[in-house]
C-alpha cells in the first residue's frame, strides 16, 4: 500500500486527483483509482461485479429492490444499516463494508436464518423484490432478537412488494428473529477483522477522476472547508436522497461531486441547547427525538422508508431548500438555527432566515452548513404532522410543527411553522398571533385555524389542491387541541375514531 493511500486529514484540495476509493465489498477489498461522482453502487455491483442478486426496480430509493447492508465505524462501532444501492455513489462507500445478498448463508452453508424464514412462510411468488427485502430483514434481524410487529412493519416502510403480500413476509420476519443464531452469524464473527480494516481507511481522503468528472471525499470537516474553498461550485452529496435521482432520473451532472455523507455526525447536549451535526442522519436523530421530543418521533419515521433515514442527513434536508422538506417545519418551529461555515469563517443564523424564495438559500458558493442547534427553552407543547398520499415513503402535501408554550392556562409562546404551503418553509405568523396571549381553549385553535388560510397562498399541484392545502392547514391546529388537551379521549370519541384523529 503507497502512501498516497494512506494519508490522514493533512491532506488539502490542491492536490489533484489520485487518491483511491477504498471499501470492503462482503469478503473482498476494493481499490477504485478511476470513477466518475454519478457512478451508483447498483451499477457497480450489476455491471462490475456481476452480483446480480441485488436488483434494479424503481431506480429512485422508493422500491427497495435494490437494498444492500452497509457497514460504517460510527462513534467507534461498527454499524451496519440497509440503504438504497440504485441511489448511493460508489465514492460515498469509501471506508465502509458493503454487504449483499450474495454474501448471506446459514450456519451449514445453506440458507440463511431469514432466507429460510421467507420460504417457510411463503414470503415470496414472483421473487424479484425478494433479495431486497431479506437484506432489509437482514438489519433487523441483527439488531432485534425478537422484533415487535410495528418494528418489522417500520424496517419494511421503503420495501414494495406488488404480489406476495406483506402478511406471510411480516410473518417471516418474527421467526426468522425467534429462530435466532446472531451471535454466529458470519457478519458478528468478522466484525473485529471488519472494524480492523475500516479503521485503516478512517480519517483518509479519496480523490478520483474519469475523463474529466472528478469525486472527492473530504478526510474530515476541515478538509471539507478547503475543498469548498477551491471548488465553491461543487455538487455537496450528503445522503444523496435528492441528488441520487439528479442522476438516475434526470441524467445531471454533478462533477465535482464532494461527498459528505460520513462527516460532522456529532451531537453534543447541553443544557441550553443540542447541537446537532449537518451529517446526522434520521436514523441518528430518532434516539435525540427519543430522549428530548418523544412526541415527534413518529413523523420522522415517516420520512421515507428505512434506507432512506439510514442515509438523508438533516443538513442536507434543510440545504436543498425544498418546500416540502419535512425537517424544517419542526426545526423552525422549535427555533432552531444553523452554523454556516466557509473556509475558517463561521456564522449562525435562524433556521427560518435561511430560506429566502424557492430555491434561493441564504449560503454563499462554498459555505455549508455545519450545525443544527435546537435552544431548550423548557416545557412546552411540541407537536409535528405531515398528510401525505401513502402514510409512509411519501413526500408531504402538507407539513407542521408546533411548540406552544402554556402557563396558567394562557398561550404565552406559539411558534408554528408550514411546509407545502409556500415557495419555502415558512411560520404562520396570523395564526400564532390568534394564538399568543389567548387561553388554552378549543375557541381559540379553532380561532388560528380559520386565521392560517390568510398566512399562505398555497399551490395546486399533483400532490394536492390550494383548498385541499388550505383546510389541512386549518385542520392541523384542530388536531392538535383534539391530542394535547386530551379531548378526543375525553369526549368518549370511539377508539377508531380516536387513531383517525391521531393519523
Amino acid at each position: 500500500m503507497s502512501d498516497s493511500m494512506n494519508q490522514q486529514s493533512g491532506q488539502r484540495s490542491g492536490q489533484q486527483p489520485g487518491q483511491p476509493i477504498r471499501f470492503l465489498l462482503n469478503r473482498t477489498e476494493v481499490t477504485l483509482t478511476e470513477a466518475g461522482p454519478g457512478d451508483t453502487v447498483l451499477d457497480f455491483l450489476r455491471l462490475g461485479r456481476g452480483l446480480t442478486g441485488t436488483k434494479e426496480g424503481c431506480a429512485e430509493g422508493d422500491c427497495g429492490a435494490c437494498t444492500v447492508l452497509v457497514g460504517r465505524l460510527h462513534q467507534g462501532a461498527l454499524v451496519y444499516e440497509p440503504i438504497n444501492a440504485c441511489i448511493r455513489f460508489l465514492a460515498a462507500c469509501h471506508g465502509c463494508h458493503v454487504v449483499t445478498i450474495e454474501h448471506l448463508r446459514g450456519q451449514d452453508g445453506g440458507l440463511h436464518p431469514v432466507q429460510q424464514a421467507m420460504v417457510d412462510h411463503h414470503g415470496s411468488q414472483c421473487g424479484f423484490c425478494t433479495p431486497g427485502f431479506v437484506m432489509a430483514l437482514y438489519g433487523l434481524w441483527m439488531t432485534h432478537e425478537h422484533p415487535t410487529v410495528v418494528q418489522v412493519e417500520t424496517a419494511l416502510q421503503g420495501n414494495l412488494c406488488r404480489c406476495t403480500g406483506y402478511e406471510p413476509i411480516v410473518k417471516a420476519a418474527l421467526a426468522a428473529g425467534h429462530a435466532g443464531g446472531q451471535a454466529r452469524d458470519a457478519l458478528m464473527q468478522e466484525r473485529a477483522e471488519v472494524t480492523a480494516k475500516l479503521q485503516a481507511i478512517a480519517g483518509s481522503r479519496a480523490d478520483v477522476s474519469r475523463g474529466d468528472e472528478r469525486a472527492i471525499v473530504p478526510a474530515d470537516s476541515d478538509d471539507l472547508a478547503h475543498v469548498l474553498t477551491d471548488h465553491p461550485q461543487a455538487t455537496v452529496v450528503a445522503g444523496a436522497t435528492d441528488v441520487g435521482l439528479w442522476v438516475t432520473k434526470f441524467l445531471r451532472p454533478i462533477s465535482p461531486g464532494v461527498f459528505v455523507g460520513h462527516l460532522m455526525k456529532d451531537v453534543a447536549v447541553a443544557d441550553d441547547a443540542i447541537r446537532i451535526g449537518a451529517g446526522v442522519t434520521y436514523s441518528e436523530f430518532v434516539p435525540v427525538l427519543a430522549d428530548h421530543f418523544p412526541e415527534v418521533e413518529d413523523y420522522v419515521l415517516r420520512i421515507g422508508g428505512w434506507q432512506i433515514r439510514n442515509a438523508g442527513t438533516l443538513g442536507g434536508n434543510i440545504a436543498n431548500g425544498s418546500p416540502i422538506g419535512e425537517m424544517p417545519p419542526l426545526l423552525i418551529a422549535l427555533g432552531a438555527r444553523i452554523a454556516l461555515r466557509k473556509g475558517d469563517a463561521r456564522r449562525e443564523i435562524a433556521l427560518e432566515d435561511f430560506f429566502i424564495d424557492y430555491g434561493k438559500q441564504d449560503r454563499a458558493p462554498g459555505e455549508f452548513i455545519e450545525t443544527i442547534v435546537i435552544p431548550r427553552k423548557g416545557a412546552a407543547l411540541v407537536a409535528a404532522y405531515k398528510v401525505s398520499k401513502r402514510a409512509n415513503a411519501d413526500i408531504s402535501a402538507v407539513a407542521a410543527g408546533f411548540r406552544v408554550l402554556v402557563e396558567d392556562g394562557i398561550i404565552t409562546d406559539a411558534r408554528v411553522a408550514f411546509g407545502g404551503m409556500a415557495g419555502t418553509p415558512r411560520r404562520a405568523p396570523a395564526a400564532e398571533a390568534a394564538l399568543n396571549g389567548r387561553p388554552f381553549a378549543a375557541e381559540t385553535f379553532e380561532a388560528a385555524a380559520r386565521a392560517v388560510a390568510g398566512d399562505f397562498t398555497p399551490l395546486s399541484d399533483w400532490r394536492a389542491s390550494a383548498d385541499y392545502r388550505r383546510a389541512v392547514a386549518g385542520n392541523f391546529f384542530r388536531r392538535f387541541w383534539l391530542e394535547q388537551s386530551g379531548a378526543a379521549a375525553a369526549s368518549g370519541m370511539p377508539v377508531r375514531l380516536q387513531r383517525a384523529v391521531a393519523e
